[in-house]
């Protein structure tokens, strides 16, 4: 199928003709593109779209008890993080910005992902066995870490590429631009997945840049740019099938990195300490609504006769005894507070050493557990 996409010159197209497999009623609009996915695949994609948007709904929640820190919605890029990341390899490395929660969620999301949000490092220590790079708070700063890798592993012979996700506004900062241009000298397996959600907090994409598009910025580094409907998931898979395939067997004067744009929308605030209301009217949220991922490829998989109202009540409630499993086993772990002392310095400073053994003698007079349960 990829071959196929790549001889169709997909990646000949203009940069600002968005490529569709589903129109927003589920309908195939692009049979050439539609992916020969076996029916356990599609109806998988379509659980971890229900999950995300189940497990996003949840954690913000979660956050307004109390029981989570500040946390970055998914809620309306579904398509994008799940249909990109089923098109990879197990072991090609992905790595994300902070709103990508799907991508974790396709890659069997662990347990210990949420401990992150809840201020314990260990959330990101156990993305490493997934072949996932740590969550990157700083805007774009991860991007050429993942061309770094990318670059080994193209010269180790490594048959894997390198999946960054990150957002629009990342597109204005340096690291940005050095990452892409060091993918293009060095002809790295880099698949750049640039989330246009339309809003980079509260800048709106017409802000950001002069360019009509951000797929075109690709053409300054010399190596392709696509758009792609990010609220589409198999117009999300196809071209990022096809990217990955570039990257480990380029064809004829093309070379291995693209930049894809997945066109979509943040339906809620960038993160729970942001107040949406304040930059943008609910009238454009709602008509973003009318193009919704999961009701896109539902339709999709009802017209295709694989999907019931009976099959959907019970992947609802295997996602919510899931996530049940998952909460108890995060909310049931606490961090060892002397690891605050632990990696700041290589020798502590004597401002340090006087708190550590403060909390020292505070665990002595009220032991850990009266500690924890201040905390």
């Amino acid at each position: 199928m990829s071959q196929d996409v790549l001889e169709s010159g997909l990646f000949e197209r203009a940069p600002d003709d968005p490529i569709r497999v589903l129109d927003s009623d589920g309908e195939v609009v692009s049979p050439d593109l539609e992916p020969d996915l076996d029916v356990e695949t599609l109806l998988w994609m379509y659980r971890d779209m229900r999950f995300s948007r189940r497990f996003d709904e949840r954690m913000i929640s979660l956050q307004r008890q109390g029981r989570l820190g500040t946390y970055a919605s998914l809620a309306g890029q579904e398509g994008s993080q799940i249909g990109s990341t089923y098109a990879l390899a197990d072991d090609d490395l992905l790595s994300y910005q902070y709103r990508e929660h799907g991508a974790v969620i396709a890659r069997e999301l662990p347990w210990e992902y949420l401990l992150y949000w809840m201020g314990h490092e260990d959330g990101n220590t156990a993305l490493a066995e997934l072949d996932v790079f740590p969550l990157n708070i700083s805007i774009g700063g991860h991007l050429p870490h993942a061309v770094g890798w990318s670059w080994a592993a193209k010269r180790n012979d490594d048959e894997r590429v390198s999946v960054v996700h990150f957002g629009d506004g990342s597109t204005s900062e340096g690291d940005f631009h050095e990452a892409m241009n060091f993918a293009g000298v060095f002809d790295t397996p880099t698949v750049f997945f640039c989330n246009n959600n339309q809003w980079a907090i509260s800048v709106p994409r017409g802000a950001q840049t002069a360019s009509a598009t951000l797929a075109q910025k690709a053409d300054a580094y010399g190596f392709a740019g696509v758009q792609v409907d990010g609220m589409d998931p198999l117009a999300s898979y196809v071209v990022t099938a096809a990217a990955r395939e570039k990257a480990l067997e380029p064809g004829d004067g093309q070379l291995r990195p693209t930049l894809i744009e997945a066109i979509q929308y943040r339906y809620g605030a960038h993160t729970t300490a942001d107040d949406p209301s304040a930059y943008r009217d609910d009238d454009e949220v709602e008509q973003w609504r009318e193009r919704d991922p999961i009701d896109r490829f539902e339709a999709y998989l009802r017209n295709r006769d694989l999907l019931t109202d009976d099959r959907i009540e019970s992947i609802d409630e295997e996602i919510d005894t899931t996530l049940e499993d998952l909460l108890e086993q995060a909310e049931g772990a606490h961090a060892d507070p002397r690891e605050l002392f632990e990696y700041t310095y290589e020798t502590p400073t004597p401002r340090l050493e006087e708190q550590r053994t403060e909390l020292e003698r505070l665990r002595e007079v009220h032991g850990d557990e009266e500690l924890l349960e201040d905390e």
